[in-house]
């Protein structure tokens, strides 16, 4: 059943893109939807009605499959992306077998000079 979903839900996105690149746009787009090739057999307004008609039609539909494949997965019990990165992910431990630094180190005695290089 979801594989069949699922192509159908290919399909109309390949057909969604292809109406989108055949209207006319504003800027021209591929031009194909007013005038030369598919205005021969309509007008150019009815062949924009009908695209226009045709990609609202085929946004529905893939807006049902695409709901419809995810209550399919998750009535195969699948877990989203991020759960599953989340289960796979090694787990870190944090030991506590840090040196005891409750001891302060011993700091030099006030009357020694400190040696800085000279650069020779």
């Amino acid at each position: 059943m979801e594989t069949i979903v699922l192509v159908i839900h290919l399909i109309i996105a390949l057909a969604i893109i292809g109406l989108v690149l055949i209207q006319r746009s504003s800027g021209g787009g591929l031009g194909i939807g007013g005038g030369g090739g598919m205005g021969d057999f309509a007008t150019a307004r009815g062949t924009a009605n009908t695209l226009t008609k045709m990609t609202t039609f085929l946004a529905f539909a893939f807006f049902i499959t695409s709901l419809t494949l995810g209550w399919l997965a998750t009535q195969r019990g699948e877990t989203g992306i991020l759960d599953s990165m989340e289960a796979n992910r090694p787990q870190i431990q944090i030991t506590t077998d840090a040196p005891d630094m409750s001891e302060t180190p011993a700091m030099p005695a006030d009357n020694v000079e400190p040696q800085v290089p000279t650069g020779e």
